[in-house]
């Protein structure tokens, strides 16, 4: 190693991981790219416990699995880091501090959602997590977005969904064949990672030597499968003997594992899918319950998917099956929460050894940033989505043959609820006042709306 190359850090201890994981997970508001920049500082800039290619490497990995990918990549580093307990400490404390915050949260929506100033609250709050969708859009945009041919995956992706709501399993799949073809032509133009250059003098990896010896086998992968495969299905031995087969609690554990194989591009993605579900097909929760779910998941640490921890709550509480419906309510968010996370874990400890093996692959590389492109495409259908019913009181679907076009009521547009946007986005964006303040001044708005009678 060249002597203007750092040392390597001493390893840290699985206690004082377990510190920082905690850290990560207390103060993990923001949403995946947040959370992202927050392990980035932490890890990579401070700890140096991991590099910035090493880093950068598991994150575009991360980026093709479904599911949260700033969960998995924390599963990941810990894996890296200390094995198996690593990865689940890691993994865990990332969301447990934001499941139990909405678990309170959606305990007190549950019960005071007609109180007239919890309503306020909420109407002030949709505002803010408009503004705070859009930003995530350029945010990723600016991390993935690298060339006109990313664009244009980027904007193919989008219109795949807006206009013809094609699967989006479909456009992932899509996007990660055109970079793995494309890759072996033009590898310059598929380059995966994010933008800027990489650390001038990065530290000689603690990890690299840790993990050396770590070999995929099909022995191992089988031994996984069956570990967190049983885990997975655990509920089911609980809930079918009690509820039988045809139930709230099977539906719910039915349709968040179903969205756990699915739902690829991070949370966002997540969210676009489960609205969708949730309030069209299932019937749970209506489209503002929906943005309300997104905006309390806003104000908690920890994974935006946790919203789903909320709209399990709901579920089970409108049906409780003869308990106690704040029971119930506790059951169902805790059952959702579970068989989301925990095939996290199996994606990773699974397929995380093969990875390290394919390090510096081109193909493998050009489908990763052609899919972190087309993620792109899907946080903006996502703002558009939340933007109409945040600012429209009612919004419909226009069909032409293949075309299916979400179309608002234009006698409908709120006027409040668009100048409480302007508001938010102002602050967010000029102002540069961050996440958590923005969502206490739309909060406030809200509160302010209400006590003068005029809020929605």
């Amino acid at each position: 190693m060249s002597s203007n190359v750092p040392d390597a850090p001493a390893h840290p201890s699985f206690a004082d991981a377990t510190k920082v994981w905690a850290k990560i997970g207390l103060l993990g508001f923001g949403g995946p790219a947040g959370q992202i920049a927050l392990m980035h500082r932490e890890l990579v800039e401070e700890r140096r416990w991991i590099s910035e290619t090493r880093f950068l490497h598991a994150l575009n990995y991360c980026m093709l699995l479904p599911g949260p990918e700033a969960q998995q990549l924390a599963t990941y580093v810990g894996w890296l880091l200390h094995g198996t307990r690593g990865g689940v400490v890691a993994g865990t404390l990332f969301f447990l501090p934001g499941f139990f915050v909405i678990l309170a949260l959606s305990t007190a929506y549950a019960l005071f959602q007609e109180t007239a100033w919890l309503a306020s609250l909420f109407f002030g709050l949709k505002a803010a997590v408009l503004a705070i969708v859009v930003e995530a859009v350029l945010r990723v945009g600016r991390r993935a977005i690298r060339n006109s041919l990313s664009l244009g995956i980027a904007a193919s992706a989008f219109l795949a969904l807006f206009l013809f709501n094609v699967p989006f399993p479909l456009v992932v799949l899509g996007a990660g064949l055109i970079g793995y073809l494309g890759a072996r032509a033009r590898p310059d133009l598929f380059t995966a990672g994010a933008r800027g250059k990489p650390a001038a003098a990065e530290p000689a990896s603690l990890i690299d030597d840790d993990f050396a010896q770590i070999r995929p086998s099909a022995a191992r992968a089988a031994g996984v499968i069956a570990v967190w495969g049983a885990l997975w299905c655990a509920p089911l031995p609980l809930i079918v003997p009690a509820f039988g087969w045809s139930n709230i609690f099977t539906a719910i554990a039915g349709f968040f594992s179903q969205m756990s194989l699915v739902t690829f591009g991070g949370a966002y993605a997540v969210l676009a899918y489960v609205a969708q579900q949730a309030v069209e097909g299932f019937g749970w929760l209506d489209p503002g319950e929906m943005i309300d779910g997104l905006a309390l998941a806003e104000t908690t640490p920890g994974p935006l998917v946790l919203v789903l921890s909320y709209v399990g709550f709901l579920a089970a509480f409108r049906q409780p099956m003869g308990l106690d419906p704040l029971l119930a309510g506790v059951l169902g968010a805790t059952l959702s929460t579970w068989v989301t996370f925990v095939p996290c874990f199996l994606w990773i400890f699974l397929g995380a050894p093969y990875v390290e093996r394919l390090r510096g692959n081109e193909r493998l590389s050009g489908a990763l940033a052609a899919i972190t492109a087309a993620v792109v495409g899907v946080i903006l259908n996502l703002a558009i989505w939340f933007g109409l019913h945040v600012v429209f009181r009612e919004v419909g679907t226009l069909t032409a043959g293949p075309l299916s076009l979400v179309a608002p009521v234009w006698s409908s547009l709120d006027l409040l609820a668009l100048g409480f946007s302007v508001i938010a986005a102002v602050a967010l964006f000029r102002l540069k006042l961050g996440i958590l303040p923005v969502l206490a001044l739309a909060a406030a708005l809200g509160l302010a709306a209400g006590a003068l009678g005029v809020a929605a």
